[in-house]
C-alpha cells in the first residue's frame, strides 16, 4: 500500500496581497503527474485545505477540480479538516464528494469507530466503515475487498469537541484537561482500529496496517511564522508519547517537514508551498508512505517544484545592491522574485522605500515587505528617550546619533570635527 501524505494546502491564500492561485494549479497538476509515476494508492491531506473558513471562490474551484482529477485516475482522498478549515463548509458536500472516491472528515465523530476509514488500493471503489448498514460485520467483511489501510482518521480536534467548558478553571487545566481528552481519543480510536484489523486478519489471513492521522503542534516541532492558531482554546503541544501504536501517523498543521522525536513513523509532511518569508529557504515535500503486512517499510520524500521564489534578504543598502542582483537571477519579468527586505543600519532612513526601489529598478524582483532592523545603537537611543534636548549639548547628540554609524575612527574624527565648525559658524551668525 502506498499513500502519499500531505497537508496544508491553504488554498485561498493571499500572501502580502499577492494571489497563490497559479502554484495551486501548478501544485495539482504536478501531484497527478506524481500519483501516477509513483503509483500511488491513495492521497491523504492532514488538514488546513483551505487558508480561511470563508475561502475565495476560485479556490473552491481547484479543490472540487482536484477531486475530480483524482477520481478520473481512480485514486481515492482521504481529507481531513484544519483549523484554518469550515466545518460546516467542508459538511456541505461531503456526500458528494464520496460518490467521487474522497472521504471527508471535517470534525471528530462521535463513536470511534466512526473515526475509521478503509482506504482500499488503487482502482478498488472506497468503503468507509461507519457507512455500511449491515448489521453483521463479518458478512461485510466477507463480501468487501481487504483494504490496503485502516485509517484512524482525525482531524483538528476543538476543545468543545471533547470537553465542556468549566467554571473557574486555570488556563493550565484547561490545557492538561484537553491533552487527557485528545489522547483518550486517540486511544480509543485505535483500539477500535485493532479490533477492525482483527477480523480482518480472521477472515482474510492478512494484517492490514493501521495509520492514524492528526492535525495539531507536538512538543518540540520546529513551526514558522505561517503558523497561525485561529482558534481559541487549542492545545500547545501534544506529547509524543501520547499518540496511539500505529504503523504510521501522518501529521499537518506544521509547514516545515519533519519527524517527530526523530522518529520514522511519526511526521509532518509540510506546505507544499512556502507560506511565509522564513519558509522560503526550505525544501517543501509531499512525502510517499510504503506499508505491507508488517507496518511501515519506508517514507520517502518528494520535493516539489518552486513555481514561485521568494526570498528574504538583510543588510545595508551598500550590502543589499549585489543581493538584489543575485536574487533577481531566479526571477523573470513574468515570474519576479517576491522579496522581503530587512534593512541594518540604515533602517533610520525616511525615504528608504523609495532608495530600495532605486535599486530594483529594472531587475525581476518586487519587494513586498521592507523590515527595519533596529541595532544596538538605536536600542541604547531609545533606553535614553527619557533625556530631554535641554539636557544634553548639540555635541552630545551629534556623538550619540554618531554612535550608530559603524565607521572607521578617521571618518569618526573628520565629521566631528566637521559637525564642530558648522556648529561654530551657527553660533557665530547667532551671536
Amino acid at each position: 500500500m502506498r499513500i502519499l501524505h500531505t497537508s496544508d494546502w491553504h488554498l485561498g491564500q493571499h500572501f502580502m496581497g499577492k494571489s497563490r492561485q497559479a502554484e495551486h494549479q501548478a501544485l495539482i497538476d504536478w501531484l497527478l503527474q506524481q500519483v501516477q509515476v509513483h503509483a500511488v494508492d491513495a492521497v491523504l491531506v492532514a488538514g488546513d485545505l483551505f487558508d480561511t473558513g470563508t475561502p475565495p471562490s476560485y479556490a473552491r474551484e481547484l479543490y472540487s477540480q482536484w477531486v475530480v482529477r483524482m477520481h478520473q485516475v481512480g485514486v481515492p482522498l482521504l481529507l481531513l479538516g484544519g483549523n484554518h478549515d469550515s466545518v460546516a463548509m467542508l459538511a456541505e458536500n461531503q456526500a458528494l464528494l464520496a460518490c467521487l472516491g474522497a472521504t471527508v472528515v471535517p470534525a471528530v465523530r462521535g463513536e470511534a469507530a466512526d473515526a475509521l476509514v478503509e482506504l482500499p488500493q488503487r482502482h478498488v471503489a472506497p468503503r468507509h466503515a461507519s457507512a455500511d448498514p449491515t448489521p453483521d460485520l463479518f458478512e461485510t467483511l466477507d463480501a468487501a475487498p481487504v483494504p490496503g489501510c485502516i485509517v484512524c482518521a482525525i482531524p483538528f480536534i476543538r476543545a468543545r469537541d471533547l470537553l465542556q467548558s468549566q467554571a473557574g478553571q486555570s488556563a493550565e487545566d484547561k490545557q492538561a484537561g484537553l491533552q487527557q481528552a485528545i489522547q483518550a481519543h486517540y486511544e480509543s480510536v485505535h483500539q477500535a482500529a485493532l479490533l477492525r484489523q482483527a477480523e480482518w486478519l480472521a477472515r482474510s489471513g492478512r494484517r492490514v496496517p493501521i495509520l492514524a492521522t492528526g492535525h495539531l503542534t507536538t512538543v518540540g516541532a520546529s513551526a514558522s511564522e505561517s503558523v497561525r492558531e485561529i482558534y481559541v482554546g487549542a492545545l500547545e503541544a501534544f506529547p509524543t508519547r501520547a499518540f496511539p501504536g500505529a504503523d504510521y501517523i501522518a501529521l499537518g498543521h506544521i509547514h516545515r517537514p519533519q519527524r517527530v522525536g526523530g522518529l520514522e513513523h511519526i511526521r509532518y509532511s509540510g506546505s507544499p508551498l512556502a507560506l511565509s518569508f522564513d519558509e522560503a529557504r526550505q525544501t517543501k515535500e509531499v512525502l510517499l508512505v510504503d506499508l505491507d503486512e508488517r507496518g511501515l517499510r519506508t517514507v520517502t520524500p518528494l520535493a516539489v517544484p518552486v513555481w514561485q521564489p521568494l526570498q528574504a534578504l538583510r543588510g545595508t543598502l551598500e550590502d543589499l545592491t549585489p543581493a538584489l542582483v543575485e536574487a533577481a537571477q531566479a526571477g523573470t519579468p513574468e515570474r519576479p522574485v517576491w522579496l522581503e527586505v530587512t534593512v541594518a543600519q540604515d533602517d533610520y532612513l525616511s525615504d528608504l522605500p523609495q532608495r530600495l526601489q532605486a535599486l530594483t529598478e529594472g531587475l525581476p524582483v518586487e519587494v513586498l515587505r521592507i523590515r527595519r532592523e533596529r541595532g544596538a545603537a538605536t536600542a541604547r537611543l531609545q533606553a535614553q528617550a527619557r533625556e530631554t534636548l535641554d539636557e544634553l549639548s548639540p555635541s552630545e547628540v551629534f556623538a550619540r546619533r554618531l554612535q550608530q554609524e559603524e565607521l572607521s575612527p578617521e571618518w569618526q574624527q573628520a565629521l566631528s570635527q566637521r559637525y564642530q565648525q558648522v556648529l561654530s559658524q551657527l553660533q557665530e551668525g547667532a551671536a
